[in-house]
């Protein structure tokens, strides 16, 4: 945690960092995020059209072998309680960083929201310097048919357009732990340029702990590239997972993916 005169230097720089200013280039779709009460699992719905979001499609397909051995090693108990919290002061960052990005007041009093906003303010003090102008904050994507989610900014970054998300996290990460947050930026990706006729030539993850210790993984261009490709394998195993032959969504990945080239 921060003492009082370490906030105030924080505040300080931040007021220091202009935001970026909003481009109007894609008008964007709203769609609506629900519950879907058979599976239980979070679902979009599109002009009436349900679709799995990225988020379940990856959990679904995810090699759990790592989460199940730290669950029995520190206990049931604390693994919830550690991922309760973890998701309320990751929930109270993007909160942070999305009123300052769009220029909205918000405060969090709570003691979670005091530990999270020191970590917003890093992220707006290193992460958001090189990017220059935004389209969308917290904005809803889909490929029509095939899956949905949400982005946390769509941007220009280092004059690239670009698809940034947030993460809280409780240890420093290495790369090869985050393959899933390049499958996602990928899907976001993939479904930004099909329904916007756009050219998203990168993926920017901007990390901070508690600690204020801050972590940037980029992806562009062919890696990109080859991370929709993988996304597009889990995407078909989710749909082999989740139906049987009659009620199978028709989806060829194969076929699919010849499109990319």
């Amino acid at each position: 945690m921060m003492d009082e005169r370490d906030l105030k230097e924080y505040e300080d720089n931040i007021r220091l960092v202009q935001a970026p200013k909003l481009n109007n280039k894609y008008k964007y779709i709203q769609g609506k995020q629900i519950t879907d009460h058979g599976t239980g699992t979070r679902v979009y719905d599109f002009n009436g059209a349900r679709l799995p979001s990225v988020t379940t499609i990856l959990g679904a397909t995810k090699n759990q072998e790592f989460i199940k051995k730290w669950k029995a090693k520190v206990g049931e108990a604390e693994a919830d309680r550690i991922k309760n919290l973890s998701s309320k002061r990751g929930t109270s960052m993007h909160k942070f960083l999305e009123s300052y990005i769009q220029g909205i007041g918000y405060d969090d009093l709570t003691g979670v929201g005091q530990e999270a906003r020191p970590m917003a303010d890093k992220i707006i003090e290193v992460g958001l310097t090189p990017v220059s102008e935004y389209y969308g904050s917290e904005i809803m994507l889909h490929y029509p048919g095939l899956y949905a989610g949400s982005t946390d900014l769509v941007c220009l970054h280092n004059d690239m357009e670009s698809i940034v998300d947030f993460k809280q996290s409780n240890r420093p990460k290495k790369e090869e732990w985050i393959d899933d947050y390049f499958l996602q930026i990928a899907a976001y990706a993939m479904a930004h340029d099909y329904v916007y006729g756009s050219k998203i030539r990168q993926g920017v993850i901007m990390v901070c702990t508690p600690d204020l210790y801050y972590q940037e993984f980029k992806i562009q261009d062919a890696d990109l590239k080859n991370y929709k490709h993988k996304f597009l394998k889990r995407l078909d195993m989710y749909h082999e997972l989740q139906f049987d032959e009659k009620e199978r969504v028709k989806f060829d990945a194969k076929e699919f993916e010849k499109r990319l080239k």
